[in-house]
């Protein structure tokens, strides 16, 4: 009977997680759209619905409804399967991401996360380096040529970052002395939040995860001035609505990992864990579009120079200091 409960309670939590996640996802399009607008000095969407609440219900039925087009020089297989590729990466990530404590319900007591596993962080960088697979495949298998292009800025982009991605957490490691995420949580709560003991690692893992989702100013495999669109070129409906909501998911989960890794995960006074949780992460998806309002898209070489010869070298750095200090008792 035991095995019937634990298979219900991780069945519940998965249809919760990801209808919240998708939810969340849904109305992070309209914040963004309508933070854009205020920084750009104009309103964004205010038509549907009150104060433009209805917007993300009106694009996803536009999106469906749209003329689905595969091209006939594609590869159609992969041109299909790409996009669910990168939502299925995005959504599975969150799956090792804590959430809250622990509740009790029905006698029962349940941990807020799906899976707590001790190698929850390894499993996160293998399934972020999964995602970019999609996009890369997309890209390829359009048959475009800027739909090319943007798969080939995609493959550098992802070797070039993942590296220095993969040094920016190792600190995390150090400190909390383990790969389960929420180990690294309860290691916060028993002393600082690891962005005043690690702030450096917290910096290089937002470049480094801004470059992960292809964010302004990393947006180059889809970049509209050069390559109209890039690697989704060819895609439309629900094949581009799908990419569409797999990079938002992404953002999300990258927001969430920050929070999870340096922002004390569901710490908080007063207020339940998961408010606590949610207010970190939309704090950091603000900052997310607030740097894409403010900077311009970076020069392609400029950016390969600075994951190479800037962002690698000084994540190392930051690993041996790190591990240096914790060696002798200063951090």
């Amino acid at each position: 009977m035991e095995l019937v409960y634990s298979l219900v309670e991780i069945i519940v939590k998965n249809i919760v997680v990801v209808l919240v996640l998708m939810g969340f996802v849904a109305y992070t399009t309209l914040l963004e759209r309508k933070l854009l607008g205020r920084l750009q000095v104009r309103f964004g969407p205010n038509r549907v619905g009150p104060f433009g609440l209805l917007q993300p219900l009106a694009d996803g039925v536009k999106s469906f409804f749209k003329e689905d087009i595969i091209p006939e020089e594609a590869d159609k297989t992969l041109y299909v399967i790409a996009p669910g590729i990168c939502l299925f990466t995005a959504l599975s990530m969150f799956a090792v991401v804590p959430f809250g404590g622990t509740i009790t319900l029905l006698g029962r007591e349940i941990k807020l996360v799906i899976a707590d596993i001790d190698t929850g962080l390894l499993y996160l960088l293998a399934l972020a380096t999964l995602g970019e697979y999609g996009v890369v495949l997309g890209g390829w298998a359009s048959g475009n040529k800027y739909g090319v292009l943007g798969a080939l800025r995609a493959a550098a982009q992802m070797i070039s970052y993942e590296v220095a991605l993969g040094l920016a957490v190792i600190g995390t490691i150090i400190l909390a002395g383990s790969l389960n995420l929420g180990d690294i949580v309860a290691a916060q709560q028993s002393g600082m939040w690891f962005i005043v003991k690690y702030p450096f690692g917290f910096i290089f893992y937002l470049v480094a995860g801004l470059a992960e989702i292809n964010r302004t100013p990393f947006d180059m495999p889809e970049s509209e001035s050069e390559l109209a669109c890039g690697f989704n070129i060819e895609y439309s409906s629900m094949k581009f609505a799908t990419f569409m909501i797999a990079e938002y998911a992404h953002m999300f989960t990258v927001a969430a990992i920050v929070t999870t890794l340096f922002l004390g995960g569901w710490s908080g006074p007063w207020l339940p864990g998961p408010v606590w949780f949610l207010i970190k992460v939309f704090a950091v998806i603000f900052f997310f579009i607030w740097e894409r309002g403010t900077y311009p898209r970076l020069r392609y070489d400029h950016i390969m120079q600075f994951g190479w010869k800037v962002l690698l070298p000084l994540t190392l750095l930051n690993v041996v200091v790190t591990a240096a200090l914790v060696a002798m008792g200063v951090i």
